[in-house]
């Protein structure tokens, strides 16, 4: 009998090796290639094998016309969890598979088993497969997060075979697989956890998934990177991908849409730590200002846009006398931008700080990518720089452009009706954002536009 074989898999993009390589050949990452034992015997590796979902769709169907395709909107079952549903487009669907990843006790577990309690009770089954804990303890948690009396299906498994069984026997509508690392399949040798063992059962999962028509929702370890662990294909398998954010020490989670074949990428939705498990935040603004009761110098509220919602932070500047070498730091924004800003504001604006230290900060953690933030981030490094503060009520956004232009941001209006809302009161935007028929969303709102940083300089000093 031969020995068995192996092969060195990439834990980065799945890429195999015959040999042991310090860099992976195909996406250049270090250290990345892990050792597979490969039985011949049993047909893991064929080279003509399709995995996944492109094996239950082939041969599927016919080649026809693009015209002649029926084409109807997937049906949609909310979750009963509002800040879920938002991520997810609506809720779930019939046969889409979800890979959701996050530190290890952010709260993964915690809202799936609330979703799955809230789904069972609008009349679905649903499954929970836990290879990380036993029965009792997810039980235990139910208690903890008050679900008294919970028919959610309890399985705890971690070999593939009889979980693919015990899903065929139930025929769940949704099941959660909490987490794919412990998963194993006996078809492999190698390790729970490894390249190939998470490759091969997130496919047959997926696999079943499309042919049944069930939801199936994949909780996926991450890397000291915060990335997902295992193979780069994983993600493209997957019909969603969600990450879970949140500082162990706060008492709010961020959980964002990074693919969506049935939604929107880029949502981001929003809840709070409690003793009875996750709650909604209706209102993310509020965790993004501080609470001043007088406005104070360097302090300039943003509209920005999370997917479809926008949402008011607070950017906070700080500019100070420095020494033979300047700082230039940012928490929350680009700091090769900061820079770009910084000499904008030099060369259109008047205002030198190429001998003092610049710190520019976005309050709650958040990260802001876009560049409609560049105003507000000048409005409040000039604010710091002069010592006073901004009106109160005031608020800014708008992208600058290296001729001292201030660009259009997109959605204008619905930025400044989610501030009017709010209750601020003085806002200078780009030109191209003003409203040509102010309505009564705009009521109490004074909105000033302006085309260049000069114009937006000169205004902040009239205001102030």
């Amino acid at each position: 009998m031969a020995a068995p074989k192996s092969q060195f898999t990439c834990n980065a993009c799945g890429a195999a090796s015959p040999r042991w390589l310090g860099k992976c050949p195909a996406c250049g990452a270090w250290n990345s290639l892990e050792e597979t034992v490969l039985n011949p015997a049993q047909g893991i590796v064929g080279k003509n094998r399709l995995s996944g979902q492109h094996q239950a769709l082939a041969g599927a169907s016919e080649v026809a016309t693009l015209a002649d395709i029926k084409a109807e909107d997937v049906a949609r079952t909310p979750t009963g969890i509002g800040e879920l549903d938002r991520v997810l487009g609506g809720g779930v669907v019939d046969g889409g598979v979800t890979l959701i990843g996050g530190d290890p006790g952010i709260g993964k577990s915690t809202l799936l088993l609330q979703a799955l309690d809230a789904l069972q009770l609008q009349g679905l089954q649903t499954l929970y497969v836990t290879g990380e804990e036993s029965a009792a303890q997810v039980a235990l948690r139910s208690r903890r997060l008050g679900l008294e009396g919970s028919q959610v299906r309890v399985l705890a498994e971690i070999q593939l075979e009889k979980i693919l069984a015990t899903l065929q026997a139930e025929q769940p509508q949704v099941a959660v697989i909490d987490s794919i690392q412990t998963v194993y399949s006996d078809a492999l040798s190698s390790a729970p956890g490894s390249v190939a063992q998470v490759r091969e059962c997130a496919a047959h999962l997926t696999r079943f998934a499309k042919a049944s028509g069930t939801a199936v929702v994949l909780v996926g370890h991450v890397t000291k990177d915060g990335q997902l662990a295992g193979p780069r294909v994983l993600e493209h398998i997957v019909d969603t991908v969600l990450y879970f954010e949140g500082d162990t020490h706060s008492a709010y989670r961020l959980i964002r849409a990074f693919k969506n074949r049935f939604g929107a990428v880029n949502e981001m939705g929003v809840f709070a730590m409690t003793e009875k498990g996750l709650k909604g935040v209706s209102n993310p603004s509020a965790i993004f200002l501080s609470t001043h009761g007088e406005p104070v110098p360097g302090s300039c509220v943003l509209v920005t846009l999370e997917g479809s919602r926008p949402l008011l932070v607070e950017i906070q500047a700080l500019v100070d006398g420095a020494g033979p070498s300047p700082r230039r730091l940012s928490v929350g924004l680009e700091r090769d931008r900061l820079a770009m800003l910084l000499a904008v504001l030099h060369r259109h604006g008047g205002v030198a700080s190429g001998d003092q230290d610049v710190f520019v900060n976005a309050v709650g953690g958040v990260r802001i990518s876009e560049p409609a933030a560049d105003l507000a981030v000048l409005l409040a490094i000039t604010s710091s720089l002069r010592g006073k503060a901004l009106p109160k009520g005031f608020f800014a956004f708008g992208e600058v452009g290296l001729a001292g232009e201030v660009r259009p941001a997109p959605r204008g209006q619905e930025r400044l009706k989610e501030a009017a809302k709010l209750g601020f009161s003085v806002a200078i935007v780009p030109k191209a954002n003003m409203p040509k028929k102010p309505g009564k969303e705009f009521e109490g709102l004074t909105i000033h536009a302006v085309e260049r940083v000069e114009q937006a300089m000169e205004l902040v000093r009239q205001l102030q």
